[in-house]
């Protein structure tokens, strides 16, 4: 009997799919990247086409040696991997360790490996592939292989420049410092803004018909109202309060609501963030885990929803046929269109992908509900309504807009009112639209609230005469004026941030969970209030590279750079050409930068605030942190060590913050003193109140418990200074580990809690800390 072997990326995805096929598969898993650029140099040499030295990746050599090993015993070895860019290289190299050379469109594919490719992990989709392989795409691979060397080039050469002239630790990144700019960029638009006052005038009416209705000033002598102060306000209310309203106008309109496209991944995560609060990065590792398949009662392992990364909004005709069926039977003929739905792809999609979609509409939420857990459920339950929305029928709207004038003013004061009715909610039965609160508010415009649009009106008829009623909370009748001001554009929460970066061409939506992760991980941005905020390194790490890198930190540049990688996949530029078209700008800003001064180079004088401590004149430092005011006798023998945080006010004079300590419930096991929690150099601490007389110190506990006996895990550093993580209970309990503890089961193995690993060329990960699952976070 004929043996096959087919490589895939991931352990789940490879027990998906082995419960599909027979006994003459073997299915194994790669564990993502099995070669990459090496960690310890740049790895790409300029001089000579820009050509990549690939490595294996530290711990895969065994991962390698058995895979060659079960493809040499094997007749055919189809490469399964992810359908996009990463996968096509891991292919790739793959095919490189199997064969000695990899092959692509141009030449012939050996004839024991192929390349299979199939958007969604089920049965017959998996075996529909085999019954097709092909070869690899070297478009794909080449593609993929420019942007590894472009920000390999950006994040080596431009890191080491980073590290040189503000701190070391510090990394820029060829799409991660564009998106840092755009939030620093967005936060001085919001300093620079001047708050104008506005007012706003509602009548509360009643007619013929009850209920009575709501209506706001809306232009006065037929020009837009536009009331700036309360003396204009009250003139007006003294001229409208007491009179009756005539009807002058009432426009109705029927408004028919589209429906949206199925997902794409852009889509998806902004969806996520409004609906859900899911952050992008969560959006993707819990679509990775539907896509590669969960364990459905009575069915087995299924994966749920095509794949995840795809700016295509095509969907198949069987999934077409099958959301109209699902539709017929539960909503009725009269929510289906006569044909299905089809809709426009962006430029640069690839048109081989689907949308992101349930694999059997069939399949609805309520039926596996209990097969997954809360977070899965509801992000499932979002695609699987946006898809059978996709493929129903506009809701119909009656819009009612109505116009009235108060009689006996001297002036015409016209006050309006909108209402809606839904005539037939079509798809809105299924899926209703979110919205950012992202407008700006401006003294001519008033934002309409979807209450506004939405409310009920009673029947009116033009000429109808309008009486005024108390508004809610009031005794008597009346015109209520309202204050307000106008606010800044607001900060970016994820939603708006990745419509940003998507409608600016910056990054490709399969990146933006990645960039968002990175630039909170490298500390230049933090949320308040689920928006994001520059940190002081974040705003001077930004000035410095906006400074040097004026090309590179352009988003016209950036997105133009996107468009000769997205011409390099379709196989109408050549990946050299590309990163050339580059790297000749980059090379060019390097060596201007070199020549700018950063915080290393600038020596701030002393400033006038003394050290209580010893009376110096402190001096301004930077730190991990920012800046701060330290002693100039750290250096002194013994040394002064007094820090404090300050904050310079506009007149560029500067104000001591305290440093916060919080008091904990805990008493000092020593002096029975309260505990207060401290931040020092490497971060809080919990510390004796009663210092220096008592220096009393213990480690915040983390949130996760050792595994070996229960104690509560807590961050340390070795004699050398780096970070470790330890049990509490040392002596008596030696578990200790160097990656950071993240405080969730691994979802693979159930081991539980997994880490988090850093590496030069892919930054912060997540994975399991059990070597032989190779779970991994997307």
């Amino acid at each position: 009997m004929a043996k096959s072997l087919i490589i895939v990326e991931s352990p789940a995805k490879a027990r998906t799919i082995t419960k599909y096929l027979g006994r003459g598969y073997t299915v194994v898993a790669s564990i993502g990247h099995v070669k990459d650029l090496p960690t310890s140099k740049l790895g790409v040499d300029l001089d000579h086409d820009f050509k990549p030295q690939y490595v294996t990746i530290k711990g895969k050599s065994q991962v390698l040696a058995d895979i060659k090993k079960k493809a040499e015993a094997a007749d055919k070895v189809y490469l399964a991997p992810d359908p996009d860019r990463e996968g096509e290289a891991i292919a790739w190299h793959l095919a490189e360790e199997i064969d000695g050379k990899p092959k692509g469109k141009k030449s012939k594919t050996p004839s024991k490996v192929f390349r299979v490719l199939f958007n969604e992990i089920t049965a017959a989709a998996v075996k529909r592939a085999l019954q097709s392989p092909g070869q690899i795409d070297m478009n794909l691979v080449n593609a993929q292989q420019a942007r590894r060397v472009l920000d390999r080039i950006v994040g080596y050469q431009g890191s080491q420049l980073l590290w040189k002239k503000v701190r070391r630790g510090l990394s820029m990144g060829r799409v991660q410092s564009v998106a840092v700019k755009l939030i620093c960029d967005r936060e001085q638009e919001r300093e620079a803004f001047r708050s104008e006052e506005y007012w706003s005038i509602t009548a509360t009416l009643a007619g013929p018909n009850p209920p009575p209705f709501e209506a706001k000033l809306y232009r006065i002598n037929g020009q837009e109202a536009v009331v700036s102060s309360e003396q204009d306000a009250a003139r007006i209310v003294e001229a409208v309060d007491g009179n009756d309203f005539i009807i002058e106008t009432i426009e109705r309109k029927e408004k028919r609501r589209n429906p949206l496209a199925p997902f794409i991944t852009s889509r998806l995560q902004q969806d996520a963030a409004r609906k859900l609060r899911f952050t992008s990065k969560k959006t993707m590792a819990l679509a990775q885990q539907l896509y590669e398949g969960q364990e459905i009662s009575g069915e087995g392992p299924v994966g749920l929803i095509t794949y995840m990364r795809t700016d295509s909004t095509r969907i198949s005709d069987e999934a077409a046929e099958e959301a109209r069926r699902l539709i017929r039977e539960r909503f009725g003929t009269e929510y289906l269109p006569s044909t299905r739905n089809v809709y426009k792809n962006q430029k640069a999609a690839q048109e081989a992908h689907e949308a992101i979609r349930p694999t059997s509409a069939h399949r609805d939420p309520e039926s596996i509900k209990d097969c997954l857990d809360r977070d899965m459920y509801q992000l499932y339950k979002l695609i699987w309504n946006r898809f059978i929305a996709s493929q129903m029928v506009p809701a119909i709207m009656e819009v009612t807009r109505v116009d009235s004038v108060p009689q006996n003013t001297g002036q015409t004061y016209t006050f309006r009112t909108t209402g809606t009715v839904v005539k037939f909610p079509g798809y809105t039965a299924v899926y209703q639209e979110a919205r950012d609160a992202d407008v700006t508010l401006t003294p001519k415009v008033e934002q309409e609230t979807d209450e506004d649009n939405e409310r009920q009106l009673p029947v009116l008829n033009e000429g109808d005469r309008l009486r005024l009623v108390a508004q809610e909370g009031q005794k008597t009748a009346g015109v209520l004026p309202r204050q307000h001001f106008t606010q800044p554009a607001p900060r970016y929460n994820e939603a708006l941030l990745i419509r940003e970066l998507e409608e600016k061409g910056i990054g490709r939506p399969s990146t933006y969970a990645a960039i968002i992760s990175t630039i909170q991980d490298r500390k230049y941005v933090e949320k308040l209030e689920a928006r994001f905020v520059p940190t002081e390194t974040g705003k001077i790490v930004n000035d410095y590279l906006v400074k040097g890198f004026p090309d590179i930190l352009n988003t016209d540049f950036t997105s133009q750079m996107e468009k000769e990688l997205d011409e390099v996949e379709e196989g109408e530029k050549p990946w050299v050409t590309a990163v050339r078209d580059f790297y000749v700008p980059f090379s060019k800003d390097m060596q201007k930068a070199k020549d700018i001064p950063g915080p290393k180079d600038i020596v701030e004088p002393p400033t006038d605030i003394p050290c209580e401590k010893c009376g110096r004149m402190m001096e301004i430092k930077w730190g991990r942190n920012g800046k701060f005011l330290a002693c100039p006798g750290y250096k002194d023998d013994p040394p002064c060590k007094n820090t404090q945080n300050f904050e310079k006010l506009p007149d560029g004079s500067i104000k001591i913050v305290a440093k916060q300590e919080l008091t904990t419930d805990e008493k000092c096991e020593k002096c029975g003193s309260p505990m207060v929690i401290k931040v020092g150099r490497f971060g809080q601490f919990i510390a004796c109140s009663a210092y220096p007389t008592c220096k009393t110190t213990k480690a915040i506990p983390i949130g996760v418990k050792c595994p070996e006996d229960g104690g509560d895990l807590t961050q340390k550093r070795s004699k050398k200074g780096r970070t470790f993580y330890a049990c509490t209970n040392y002596p008596n309990c030696k578990f200790a580990l160097w990656d950071k503890p993240v405080a969730k089961p691994c979802p693979q193995c159930g081991a539980p809690f997994l880490v988090e690993k850093y590496s030069k060329q892919a930054g912060n990960s997540v994975v399991c800390r059990v070597e032989t699952c190779g779970y991994k976070e997307a």
